[in-house]
């Protein structure tokens, strides 16, 4: 039997800005944060080093609301850090070796609990361990799996990768990932419907930066989206993580997927306006929860 919560595997850290700011991220993590905030109390699974930032975390998580019970303590690797720096208005990421999250573990999964969707990205998955751990999570899984491939150099490799996507059900990437992972294609749309059939993908979405995002059903059917042209940019930093927050809300909900790639827009064009990948108040989100007639968190 499956439950109506969403499970979120994988990585959680601080951003570390260049000036001196330090703020709370990591892709999944984020996507946990926003669902949040927009009523879904999602079940975060990661793991923390015995340290400050660690404490740090958990306390921000029990603050907004989120339950810590899957969130483990790691005594021998430090909380998640990452470098970030903007060039040309796109963030780049130094991303360290051997951090907790690297080493989530099997044993602190409830292997007899159920989700309605399975939401990981890529990077988490770089380390055998934390790959057995979501391994475990999936084998008796029977809602949907959601990927979000995030290919950080040098942690990935293309056939794991690869491997993992054709496991999902829902897959979401952005072009330059595309053109990687994917066969050659003329044009972005047959990347995505060659992509699309040989992963027995449901959906497929494409992020293009500044571009929108595309996405493609089992029908051949294409969704296209755009922000406006005049969005007021600080970073870009978890405007993808703010898109797929709103998919699988839409999956909860039952929206239409055009709906969803709409609401997704929408959210991450208003995220962009801020530093950083998270928002730590609630009146941020208050406006998509009233226009979209979700519960109050």
């Amino acid at each position: 039997m499956t439950n109506n919560q969403i499970a979120i595997f994988g990585e959680v850290l601080f951003d570390q800005f260049p000036d001196g700011r330090q703020v709370l991220g990591g892709a999944p993590f984020n996507v946990a944060w926003h669902l949040q905030a927009f009523g879904q109390s999602p079940c975060f699974i990661s793991r923390v080093g015995k340290d400050a930032t660690g404490d740090t975390i958990r306390q921000a998580m029990l603050a907004w609301g989120m339950t810590i019970e899957n969130l483990a303590y790691d005594p021998d690797h430090p909380s998640g850090t990452v470098q970030v720096t903007i060039n040309n208005g796109e963030p780049d990421y130094e991303i360290l070796a051997d951090q907790a999250y690297d080493f989530i573990a099997a044993q602190q999964l409830n292997a007899d609990r159920q989700y309605s969707v399975i939401y990981h990205g890529t990077l988490a998955l770089r380390n055998r361990i934390s790959e057995q751990a979501l391994q475990d999570l999936t084998a008796h899984h029977q809602g949907k799996v959601f990927i979000d491939v995030n290919l950080r150099a040098p942690w990935w490799r293309k056939d794991a990768v690869n491997r993992w996507v054709g496991k999902a059900h829902w897959a979401k990437l952005n072009h330059d990932e595309l053109m990687h992972l994917g066969p050659q294609a003329n044009t972005l749309q047959d990347a995505m419907r060659l992509f699309l059939a040989q992963h027995e993908l449901e959906v497929l979405v494409v992020t293009c930066g500044s571009q929108g995002a595309t996405a493609i059903n089992q029908a051949g059917e294409f969704i296209d989206v755009a922000p406006e042209t005049d969005l007021a940019i600080v970073d870009t930093v978890g405007a993808g993580d703010a898109f797929a927050a709103v998919l699988l809300l839409g999956m909860q909900h039952g929206w239409s997927l055009q709906l969803s790639m709409e609401r997704a827009q929408a959210f991450a064009s208003a995220l962009v306006s801020q530093r950083g990948a998270t928002v730590h108040n609630l009146s941020f989100y208050r406006p998509f929860i009233q226009a979209w007639k979700l519960a109050q968190p």
